[in-house]
């Protein structure tokens, strides 16, 4: 009975004390993130435009551990392409508007380089801006077309490889393909497919039953 009322005494003349946990300062907190096991072991350097050779050179550095990475330094594929390009003043996908200071014919066309089996083109006429936009499309099979609204003809200057392994036809046949005179359109006819028509004969592509 004295023992306990001795403790109780003893608590209440002593001030109460906060409890507090064992801190560590800063600076030993940045040694610790910044231990060896954390940091990157693959460490790309950048290359320059010329000495891209596959695609396994547009994989990025990544940014350094405790860094807000840039579009430079997580860019990968054909955007990294176009990222090292512009930083050497090369435009990799030709951005340039097309030739509006002529109008073409089918003798001098208005050339439009393009990479795949199809480029689309926008013709805004001649003069420029003399009327709306209107997509033309060329491709490898017919890179001529010539605009329904002013007449100026475009064609396809493929630059790309001759044969591209990541193309969806995979020579298999299954599109029917544009009718190209009137022994195409009979033939067509008789069987009666979907054939599309594209700028030469109307302004929006559709398709119509023969």
């Amino acid at each position: 009975m004295f023992l306990q009322r001795t403790a109780s005494a003893i608590a209440r003349r002593s001030p109460a004390r906060a409890f507090t946990l064992a801190q560590r300062p800063f600076s030993s907190s940045i040694v610790r993130m910044n231990e060896k096991k954390w940091a990157v072991n693959d460490e790309r350097k950048v290359i320059s435009f010329d000495e891209i050779k596959s695609e396994d050179d547009l994989l990025p550095p990544g940014a350094k551990p405790g860094t807000v990475p840039t579009d430079f330094v997580q860019a990968t594929g054909l955007e990294r392409l176009e990222l090292i390009g512009k930083m050497q003043g090369i435009d990799i996908f030709d951005m340039r508007p097309l030739d509006a200071s002529r109008k073409g014919t089918i003798d001098n066309p208005i050339i439009v380089n393009g990479a795949g089996d199809e480029q689309y083109a926008g013709c805004t006429g001649f003069p420029a801006d003399s009327h709306q936009v209107n997509w033309l499309t060329v491709s490898r099979e017919r890179p001529l077309e010539r605009c329904n609204e002013c007449g100026n003809v475009v064609k396809l200057n493929y630059i790309g490889p001759e044969e591209d392994p990541h193309s969806h036809d995979h020579d298999h046949g299954h599109h029917h393909p544009t009718p190209r005179g009137a022994q195409d359109l009979r033939r067509l006819r008789q069987a009666r497919v979907l054939v599309p028509v594209n700028s030469w004969h109307c302004k929006k592509p559709h398709l119509i039953q023969l």
